[in-house]
């Protein structure tokens, strides 16, 4: 069952098996600290990031392939496993998105 309870549950994050936690920082700030490629792939991001696991994911993906494409590219990967889990929990493994 997804997590939908607390006070995460009545902001604007949809139905997902993502974790909500509390945050200290605004996220505002954290979104105009990114690197525009980054804040650009947050604006059309599928799903509720945060600038913080965003910039951490790009990170790791980074150090990884050593090349900017392919890290977005990889977050778009790891997105893409996101929905799927999230689509097999929400709405079960007949959902077309479902992993």
């Amino acid at each position: 069952m997804p997590r939908t309870t607390g006070r995460n549950s009545r902001r604007n994050t949809g139905r997902s098996t993502l974790p909500a936690k509390r945050h200290s920082r605004p996220a505002m700030q954290e979104y105009d600290r990114l690197p525009a490629e980054l804040r650009r792939w947050l604006a059309g991001a599928l799903l509720p990031w945060r600038p913080r696991s965003v910039a951490r994911a790009f990170d790791k993906a980074l150090a990884r392939t050593g090349d900017r494409r392919r890290a977005l590219a990889e977050l778009d990967q790891l997105q893409r496993r996101l929905i799927a889990r999230d689509a097999a929990a929400i709405w079960g493994r007949d959902h077309p998105d479902a992993g």
